[in-house]
C-alpha cells in the first residue's frame, strides 16, 4: 500500500485544479485517482465533437435521472464526465463566471472568503483571457478564454439586434461589470482545441514527479481511523486497491460522485445507510440533498436562409468543416454549439437577471440514435434559441440505492415543483417568441417548428416545457457548504462537518446555485480550495 501526502478522488474541472496546485511546490506528494481513462480522444480534443461524448460510455457516466412529475415524466439524460477532466472534457465550453451577487451570498450566508471581492482574484489568475487584461478578467493564467466576436455565423449577429429590439442590452463581456443583455460567448478553447481543466491544470502537473494519476480507478470508500480519513479503497482492473493519506483525502468527484462516495462510505442520512446495511460513521441528512440544476429548454424555428444544417449535414459539407479544421484549426468544428447568449430578467421588478439566453445557428429537431445530432443536424435550414433559468427554487436529492458503488444513485430533480419556477418559465418562453417577432431575425424566418403555432395558451406552452425540458448538465449543492453542521456538509474550508482529514472540493459545496455555466466556479472552487489546504498545511 503506498502512501500519499493528499488523495484528490476526481480529475475534473476542480480536482485537476487542486492537484496541480498542491503539488506546484514539490513539497507534497499527491495521487489521482480517476474512474474514468484518458482524455487524448478526436472528439474530446475538437471542441464540437461534444455531440459525440453525449452517449458516450468509455467518457460518460450516462446516469438516468428518475421519472420528474415536473418534466413531465420523463427520465432525464445526465451526462457527467467520465475522463480526465471531468465534465469540462465533455461540456459546451461556455465561460461564465456567475454574477458577483451569486458570491456575495454566499459570504452572507456565513462563508468568510467566498465573497466575489474574495474570490476575484482567484478567477483572475485562472484566466489567459484573449479579450485581454482589466481590473475584471486575467491574462497568463492556465486555461485560455477565446474571445469568438470575429468568428461566430452572420445569423449571430441577427440575433443579438434582435435581441436589442427586444429591449436588450448589447454586453461585450458576460464576465464585466453587468450580466444582463446580450453578445457573443467567450470558451474554453484554444488553437482551436478544447481547454479543459486537464489540459490547463493536471497534464502539466503530471509532468512532476510528486504527482502519480491513475485512470480506470473507482474510489469505493474513504477508510477511516475514528473519525479522521486516513485513505481509500478503489477497484482498478478488476482488483482493489488501497492507497494512503498522510494529509488528507480531498473528495473532487462531482455532485452526483461526491455524495454517493460519502454515503457508501458511512457519511450521510443515518436511515438510508442502516437500511442498505451501512455501518453509520457520521450521521449528516445533508449528504446528497439540496441538489439544484438550471432546466432549459430550445425553440427552433426554420429559416428562409441556409444555417449551419446545409454545411454540418451533407457528407460534402462535413468535409469541408473537417477540412477547414484539420488544416486551420477554425471554422464551426473549433467552435461551441452556443455562440451567442445572454442574460435577462422576466420581470422588470427584478434586481437582476434570472434567465439565460442561447442562440445555435442550427437545428436538431429529428433525433440521431446514440448520439447528440450536433455533428448531423436537421435536413431543412433552422436555428433555434434556448433559455434556462438561473436561481430555479426547486430541490431535488442524490442518494445511493445499494452498497455497491458499481450501482448508480438515485437521482431525483423534483423539477419545476415550486409555482415559482413555473410561473417564471411561462414568462421565459413567452420572451423567446418575442424576440424571434423582432427585424431581423423574423425577417428569415419561414414557420416555428417546435413547439409551433397551436402552442398558445398557457397551459400549453406550460405543459410543452415540462415535456421537452432538461438539464442543462450544472448540478450542484449536494454537499453544500456553511457554518452550521445541522444544515450544510462542509465547513467554509471546506471540511466535512464532524471529521478531520476529509474535504469536499468541487460544485457539490456551492451553497446555491450561481447565475450561468457552473464549470467557471468548478474551477475557481478547486483554485480555492487549494489554497485552503495548503495554509492549513503550513
Amino acid at each position: 500500500m503506498q502512501t500519499f501526502d493528499f488523495i484528490v478522488v476526481g480529475s475534473g474541472s476542480a480536482g485537476s485544479v487542486v492537484a496541480e496546485r498542491l503539488s506546484a511546490s514539490g513539497r507534497f506528494s499527491v495521487l489521482v485517482l480517476e474512474a474514468g481513462g484518458t482524455d487524448r480522444r478526436f472528439f474530446v480534443q475538437m471542441p464540437l465533437g461534444y455531440g459525440k461524448t453525449f452517449f458516450d460510455p468509455k467518457v460518460n457516466w450516462n446516469y438516468a435521472a428518475e421519472a420528474d412529475p415536473g418534466l413531465a415524466g420523463n427520465k432525464d439524460h445526465w451526462p457527467r464526465g467520465k475522463i480526465l477532466g471531468g465534465s469540462s472534457s465533455i461540456n459546451a465550453m461556455v465561460w461564465i463566471r456567475g454574477a458577483a451577487e451569486d458570491f456575495d451570498a454566499w459570504r452572507e450566508a456565513g462563508n468568510p472568503g467566498w465573497g466575489f471581492d474574495d474570490l476575484l482574484p482567484a478567477f483572475k489568475a485562472i484566466e489567459d483571457n484573449q479579450a485581454g487584461g482589466t481590473d475584471l478578467r486575467g491574462t497568463g493564467g492556465p486555461i485560455h478564454v477565446t474571445d469568438n466576436r470575429k468568428n461566430v455565423h452572420p445569423l449571430t449577429h441577427r440575433f443579438l439586434s434582435a435581441a436589442q429590439a427586444a429591449g436588450l442590452p448589447l454586453n461585450q463581456d458576460f464576465n464585466g461589470a453587468a450580466q444582463e443583455g446580450v453578445g457573443v460567448y467567450q470558451i474554453t478553447t484554444q488553437g482551436g482545441r478544447r481547454m479543459s481543466a486537464a489540459r490547463g491544470f493536471l497534464r502539466p502537473a503530471m509532468k512532476r514527479a510528486n504527482v502519480t494519476v491513475e485512470t480506470d480507478a473507482l474510489v469505493t470508500k474513504v477508510l477511516f481511523e475514528d473519525k479522521r480519513a486516513c485513505g481509500v479503497e478503489y477497484l482498478q482492473n478488476g482488483a482493489k486497491q488501497t492507497a494512503r493519506a498522510g494529509r488528507e483525502v480531498i473528495l473532487s468527484g462531482g455532485s452526483v460522485n461526491t455524495p454517493q462516495l460519502l454515503q457508501l462510505s458511512g457519511i450521510g442520512p443515518a436511515a438510508l445507510l442502516a437500511d442498505l446495511g451501512i455501518d453509520v460513521l457520521h450521521a449528516n441528512e445533508h449528504v446528497g440533498r439540496n441538489l439544484q440544476d438550471h432546466q432549459g429548454i430550445n425553440y427552433t424555428w426554420k429559416a428562409k436562409v441556409p444555417t449551419l444544417n446545409q454545411l454540418l449535414r451533407p457528407w460534402w459539407g462535413k468535409a469541408l468543416a473537417g477540412m477547414q479544421y484539420l488544416l486551420l484549426r477554425s471554422g464551426p468544428l473549433s467552435m461551441s454549439m452556443n455562440q451567442g447568449g445572454g442574460f435577462f430578467r422576466t420581470d422588470l421588478s427584478r434586481a437582476r437577471p434570472n434567465m439565460q439566453l442561447y442562440f445555435q445557428v442550427f437545428s436538431t429537431v429529428l433525433p440521431k440514435a446514440g448520439e447528440r445530432p450536433i455533428l448531423t443536424p436537421d435536413p431543412f435550414p433552422g436555428f433555434s434559441i434556448g433559455l434556462s433559468n438561473c436561481r430555479p427554487s426547486s430541490r431535488g436529492e442524490i442518494m445511493i440505492r445499494s452498497a455497491d458503488p458499481t450501482v448508480q444513485p438515485r437521482i431525483t430533480v423534483n423539477a419545476y415543483s415550486t409555482n415559482s419556477d413555473v410561473a417564471e418559465m411561462l414568462d421565459a418562453v413567452k420572451f423567446l417568441r418575442r424576440i424571434a417577432a423582432q427585424s431581423p431575425i423574423a425577417d428569415i424566418i419561414a414557420e416555428e417548428v417546435l413547439p409551433g403555432p397551436s402552442i398558445t395558451s398557457d397551459a400549453d406552452l406550460i405543459q410543452d416545457f415540462r415535456k421537452r425540458s432538461g438539464t442543462v448538465y450544472h448540478p450542484v449543492s449536494t454537499c453544500r457548504m456553511g457554518p452550521d453542521p445541522t444544515s450544510s456538509v462542509v465547513d467554509p474550508r471546506l471540511r466535512v462537518h464532524g471529521l478531520t482529514g476529509l474535504r469536499v472540493i468541487d460544485a457539490s459545496i456551492f451553497p446555491d446555485n450561481i447565475t450561468g455555466n457552473t464549470n467557471a466556479a468548478s474551477i475557481m472552487t478547486g483554485w480555492k480550495g487549494a489554497q485552503l489546504l495548503l495554509e492549513d498545511a503550513g
